[in-house]
């Protein structure tokens, strides 16, 4: 894990800060409220951030019922959406139902790229679900069970769904559309963040984890 210089922030500042960024708050909003520069705000939001990439990059694999889907971000614009737009960042996401997601920025969706993914993440045996996209098809001669859905046909057919990683989908790109815009060399800091809010979600648990990765004083 990378060696991290600690901040010279007081305590007391980082503390303020750190809670802010839990609720939400963005950081030039946050630095007017705790009376700092907004550059010192918007690097200590992103110390915060590179903090849970490494905490959350080493969290084991999953077993057991298992949706994967792509999905892509990015401001509006005319042309294609959905896979092959251009502009937007195309990102990979499994979930384990009643469980955590993992999401990771990806160069295309083909199916050596999520093949990969999937068998580091995902434990042997379990049941992958997957909509009809033909990079899943490696998946039926796969040391995984697979189960996809026609959304052309069907939203869902009893177990048969990908609601789960759909529901991450839209919380994640809600909380980054109060966001400017996001250089594509951050984005996976961003989408780290979304991951570790959607995996906690009590805010109480999520501060309480932050300050301790964060080295401060409870």
């Amino acid at each position: 894990m990378k060696v991290r210089r600690r901040s010279r922030l007081p305590v007391s500042i980082q503390k303020r800060l750190l809670e802010h960024f839990v609720a939400g708050t963005p950081a030039r909003s946050a630095a007017e409220l705790v009376g700092v520069n907004r550059n010192t705000a918007t690097l200590y939001y992103r110390k915060l951030r590179e903090i849970i990439a490494e905490q959350i990059a080493h969290e084991a694999p999953v077993s057991g019922e298992i949706e994967v889907d792509e999905s892509y971000f990015g401001g509006h614009r005319k042309g294609k959406r959905g896979r092959g737009a251009a502009g937007k960042v195309a990102v990979f996401g499994l979930l384990k139902r009643h469980g955590r997601v993992h999401a990771v920025m990806i160069p295309n969706a083909g199916h050596q790229t999520l093949m990969s993914i999937i068998r580091r993440k995902v434990q042997p045996d379990s049941i992958v679900y997957s909509d009809s996209w033909h990079a899943y098809d490696k998946l039926d001669v796969s040391e995984f069970h697979h189960e996809r859905i026609d959304h052309s046909r069907h939203l869902a057919l009893g177990r048969n769904h990908i609601n789960g990683i759909e529901n991450f989908w839209s919380q994640a790109k809600r909380h980054l559309r109060r966001y400017n815009g996001i250089p594509r060399k951050d984005f996976h800091l961003f989408l780290a963040e979304c991951e570790w809010r959607f995996n906690i979600r009590s805010p109480a648990k999520l501060l309480k984890i932050l300050t301790q990765w964060a080295k401060l004083s409870a």
